[in-house]
Parts: C-alpha cells; structure tokens; sequence
C-alpha cells in the first residue's frame, strides 16, 4: 500500500449518533418501567396478584441491574423495617429501634461506596450481579473487611456462590490465612430465590403498596424523574 492510498476516516460523528441512541433507548426504557410502576402502584389494592407478579418479574437474573437493585432494596427495607432491636449504653436504660435500610447512592455509580446501610446496627449490604472473586474483595477492602452482606443478582445458592468465592479466591491468593479472613467479611449472600422469599412475606404483612410505593420513589430519583417534570409530560401529550 503506497502512502497515496491511505486515508484518515473521522468516525468521531458516528460513534456519537451510536451513543445517543444507546442513551435514549435506555431512557426511553427507564420511562417505560416508571410509568409501569406507577401504574401497577396505583393498582396494586385492587390488583394485587398483579402488582406481585410484577415484582417478582423484576427479580430475574436478565433484568437490567438498576432495576434488580431499585427493587431488591424496596423489598428488603419493608422487610426489615418489620424487625426491631433493644439497645442502649447499659442495661437499665434500654431503648427499642426498628430497623432501618438506607440507599447510600445511584446504582452502577462507580463512587465506590456502599449501596445500602442499615440503622442502628450498621450493616453493609452491596448488590452484584456477578461471581467475580476481585469484586467482592474489592468491596470488602473498601471497609477494611468489615462484615458485608451481598445481594446478588443469581439464582445460585448461598453455599455455591461461597464456595466459587473459595475457589477463586485460592487461586488468587494461595495463602489460606488470607482467604479465611476474606470469607468471614462475607456475613450474607441473599440471592434471588431468599429476595423472592423475604418478599412473599412482605406481602403476607399487608406491605405490597410500600414497596411498589418505594420502587416508584426511588426510580424517580434514579432516573432523574420528578413529579413536575411527570406533569409536564402529560400536559405536552
């Protein structure tokens, strides 16, 4: 090939067209599962079995990881704020507290925080959709092997995501000592099968409307979708 016969292509302007349809794909997704949150909220009293089915449909291991997560902490936040605890500095002053899940941050934000934290007794929970060794260690490290509580984003059993852990980790590492300390940060691995479990329960308490009512709530927040911007919307259409 002589230098006359090569050319410089900009594709700079194609990426960018390739970019803004993957992001408005994406957003018009988004808004399509809010509107159907809204919806199914609104319903839910009078159409339970099909706010559940709904639900439940969002705990599966192909759905879009915002969503797995958006969904995972209003079902686990209904079901914990059913549970309280007695604490206090010494044993004659006393003081009884339900549980409390709060969502730290955005999901899939690379901010390197925690997603979930639980008041008063500072449990740690991140959600995954993977079995990556590096991953979870990273996490952990994050907080310098404090205890956390994974929910991940599979079917898996608990004892064969900890086992995989175990084996990757081996390899990884080598050292047993070392691989000891990292699988006693891991408190809980709650898998798809345990969220759908814990949210049966949920609606055995009469909780269905708070957790579609917190799904909605958060999507918002995620998605960047407020009421007035909701309103203006429909008013264009």
């Amino acid at each position: 090939m002589t230098s006359s016969d090569k050319r410089e292509v900009n594709i700079a302007k194609a990426i960018i067209e390739i970019i803004d349809k993957y992001v408005e794909a994406k957003r018009s997704a988004f808004e399509q599962f809010i509107d159907t949150c809204k919806k199914i909220a609104a319903l839910s009293s009078t159409d339970p079995a099909g706010a559940i089915a709904f639900v439940e449909g969002q705990l599966q291991p192909n759905v879009d990881a915002r969503v797995f997560e958006i969904v995972s902490f209003a079902i686990l936040k209904a079901h914990y704020g059913e549970q309280s605890i007695f604490w206090g500095w010494t044993a004659e002053e006393l003081q009884q507290d339900v549980l409390m899940l709060y969502k730290t941050g955005r999901t899939n934000a690379n901010d390197g925080g925690i997603d979930f934290v639980m008041k008063p007794l500072g449990r740690f929970f991140q959600v995954t959709e993977t079995i990556d060794v590096n991953k979870y260690f990273l996490d952990i490290d994050k907080v310098h092997r404090f205890p956390l509580t994974f929910v991940v984003k599979s079917t898996d059993s608990d004892e064969d995501v900890r086992a995989q852990l175990r084996a990757e980790a081996h390899r990884k590492y080598g050292v047993d000592a070392i691989v000891a300390r990292y699988m006693e940060a891991v408190e809980e691995v709650i898998n798809i099968p345990h969220l759908v479990e814990v949210f049966e329960g949920v609606v055995r308490t009469g909780k269905l409307q708070q957790v579609m009512d917190e799904i909605v709530l958060q999507s918002r927040v995620e998605f960047n979708v407020d009421e007035e911007d909701e309103d203006d919307s429909a008013g264009d259409a």
